[in-house]
C-alpha cells in the first residue's frame, strides 16, 4: 500500500513556476509538510491530491480560520 502523504508531497518544481493563485493572480508557495500551495496574498491554501494541485477557490482552505 502506498503512503498517500508521500504522494501529496511530490510536486514538479516547473509546475510551481507557472502556477498562480486564481483569486489574487499572485505567486504560490509550496508547503511540502501540509501538502498545499499557499497564496499569502489571498490567504488561501490549495490542496495537492495525488501530486495534482487543486486550484479551485472553493476547495482552498482559508488561512484566517
Amino acid at each position: 500500500m502506498s503512503d498517500v502523504n508521500s504522494e501529496q508531497t511530490a510536486l514538479d518544481p516547473k509546475l510551481l513556476e507557472i502556477l498562480v493563485c486564481p483569486v489574487s493572480r499572485g505567486p504560490l508557495e509550496y508547503d511540502r509538510e501540509a501538502g498545499e500551495l499557499v497564496s499569502k496574498d489571498a490567504r488561501l491554501a490549495y490542496p495537492i491530491r495525488e501530486g495534482v494541485p487543486i486550484m479551485l477557490p472553493e476547495e482552498a482552505r482559508n488561512l484566517d480560520d
